[in-house]
């Protein structure tokens, strides 16, 4: 018998209102594995993540997490049922401090805020620290730290390392890269850099017009970037 994939989207079309973004998108994730989102800007990468927590208008297909069909849940359900989510805008307290900002979100499993500042020792130095107090770069940590407590069964991230220092960068995609290798937490990250993210993933999905274009392991593409750079662009692997 073959298990079924962690999350799985068959012939997904969404979008906003009227306008429809994505067309009979299929990607599937399994346990443990973890996918760079790659695409020129407005694509519909976003569109995607934002499909699968549940915040676009359905026009057709379906979304299953864990063999659970989660398409019509609201968003809320679906971050129960596992959905871990780290947007652009980091969604952070900026009123509360750093460990409340983790406590008042935190769901029992073995993501705890005490693990997430041994992942994160600048979050550990700042725990007194209101959000509004920190860095662009503390805040994504921050960001991600509080998907983590809840303890999600697979993480998204959209651009977590966007408009960041390169020595935060590689300090995220270090993070990063003890999440999806060692911890085994399977994930979706989009990010403009391809190089950057296809050496930490598992696998790549291009998006071209709301639709799959490409479909690879990362370490393929890697070593044929000219397979990226016809839809990304010149030294969009690189």
């Amino acid at each position: 018998m073959v298990e079924a994939p962690l999350l799985s989207l068959t012939r997904l079309s969404a979008g906003y209102g009227e306008a429809a973004v994505l067309f009979d998108v299929d990607l599937t994730l399994a346990e443990g594995r973890s996918l760079a989102l790659l695409g020129r800007n407005g694509v519909g990468k976003t569109t995607l993540v934002n499909s699968i927590i549940g915040v676009t208008r359905w026009r057709g297909g379906s979304i299953a997490l864990a063999g659970r069909d989660i398409t019509r849940l609201a968003p809320e359900e679906r971050a129960r049922a596992g959905i871990g989510w780290v947007p652009q805008e980091r969604n952070i307290f900026r009123s509360l401090t750093v460990e409340e900002n983790l406590t008042a979100v935190a769901l029992p499993g073995p993501w705890t805020p005490a693990r997430v500042f041994e992942m994160f020792p600048r979050l550990a130095e700042r725990k007194t620290n209101m959000g509004n107090q920190l860095s662009g770069g503390e805040q994504q940590m921050l960001a991600i730290g509080r998907a983590l407590v809840l303890n999600p069964k697979v993480l998204l991230l959209d651009e977590p390392t966007e408009g960041l220092a390169p020595i935060i960068v590689e300090e995220l995609l270090k993070a990063l890269t003890r999440l999806f290798r060692e911890e085994g937490l399977a994930g979706i990250v989009i990010e403009q850099h391809a190089r950057k993210i296809l050496e930490i993933t598992d696998e790549a999905l291009v998006l071209e017009r709301g639709r799959v274009v490409l479909s690879a392991p990362s370490a393929d593409l890697i070593a044929h970037p000219d397979r990226l750079e016809r839809h990304l662009g010149l030294g969009a692997a690189h």
